[in-house]
């Protein structure tokens, strides 16, 4: 989609601090952190929210972002300390951007909503 920002930063278009990728999933960190480590686990196919994706997607893009956020968390030293990971879902759900994805926070003691 053209004015989706997650889909400028899979193309290039905009730049980012990767921090891994799958083959159906990219990993950077979030300009606006809410937590030490705050990632953001984007699928590369422009999918709106987890209610548009088909069985297979589901199956194909969600085991990817759960093993990549394990490794994010470990290549930073911070899985035995613990993380939290985030998909809002729609708007009531607290989604903003309306491309799948998923926040990964650790680095703290995490309270409230979503961060430290």
């Amino acid at each position: 989609m053209n004015d989706c920002i997650f889909c400028k930063i899979i193309s290039g278009q905009l730049l980012c601090e990767k921090l891994g990728e799958t083959q159906n999933v990219f990993a950077f960190s979030d300009i606006q952190p809410q937590a030490p480590l705050h990632a953001l686990l984007i699928s590369k196919e422009h999918v709106a929210s987890l209610n548009n994706l088909t069985p297979q997607k589901r199956r194909e893009i969600l085991p990817e972002m759960y093993d990549l956020a394990d490794q994010i968390v470990q290549d930073k030293g911070l899985r035995e300390r613990g993380y939290r990971t985030v998909i809002n879902n729609q708007k009531e759900g607290g989604q903003v951007v309306f491309h799948l994805h998923m926040h990964v926070l650790a680095g703290a003691k995490l309270r409230g909503h979503i961060g430290a």
